[in-house]
């Protein structure tokens, strides 16, 4: 079946040129001028990916990426961000809440097609292989890799899914070193725009949310993070 793409933007121009050229490219496309109109969609539907608008006409895009990221039926979703906001700290914003890509207008139509593709490919990649689907970390933490749950102290947080990533790559070879390149290219390998210091972000708020138990999470200065259970 072809992949169904949502397309958020209040610019009729760019809907009809995105569109046209993924449906060029083998997908099937909705589009909508407004959030309103794309979360009444969402009601029946259930689109493979988003191509997002930051500044619609009914709602801030930062705010429409994290409603559907708090979602557990969307959460899944993956989200590329379209936008003419160009500044680094709309990039790392997007990307922290849970963004898969940002581009920025005017954009080339091949390269968000070739992004599309890109972004669907990595959703469909296995995680690393482990033991069980459980994983424990000195019984305060559980992770279910199956629903994408963290608990802690038997309380459940919620986390982005590239926060969740990088808690399970780090669990999955525990007291090993990961280096910031490791985890970046592990998340999105080089099909995404990526700053050194955006790890160092997704690791701040996943220490936040995890608490006391963030002591698990080591630094290694100068090379990146790992996890260790004393």
């Amino acid at each position: 079946m072809k992949k169904l793409i949502a397309i958020v933007d209040d610019e009729e121009d760019i809907l009809n040129l995105v569109s046209l050229h993924l449906t060029r490219a083998g997908y099937n496309t909705e589009s909508f001028i407004d959030s309103s109109s794309f979360f009444s969609f969402l009601e029946q539907n259930l689109p493979d990916l988003v191509i997002l608008d930051l500044m619609l006409p009914d709602a801030d895009g930062f705010e429409v990426c994290k409603h559907l990221k708090k979602d557990e039926k969307l959460a899944n979703i993956p989200i590329i961000m379209l936008t003419a906001r160009d500044e680094e700290s709309d990039k790392v914003l997007g990307l922290e809440l849970g963004a898969d890509d940002y581009v920025t207008k005017p954009f080339s139509a091949r390269e968000l097609v070739a992004r599309v593709k890109a972004v669907l490919r990595r959703q469909g990649t296995k995680e690393p292989e482990l033991k069980t689907d459980i994983i424990k970390i000195k019984d305060t933490i559980v992770m279910d890799l199956n629903k994408y749950e963290v608990f802690v102290n038997g309380k459940k947080i919620d986390l982005t899914p590239t926060e969740f990533k990088i808690m399970q790559l780090l669990a999955s070879r525990k007291g090993w070193v990961f280096s910031r390149n490791q985890i970046l290219d592990y998340l999105w390998k080089e099909e995404k725009y990526v700053l050194d210091r955006t790890i160092d972000v997704h690791i701040r708020n996943l220490r936040e949310k995890l608490g006391e138990s963030a002591k698990f999470i080591k630094s290694v200065r100068g090379i990146g993070y790992k996890l260790e259970e004393w």
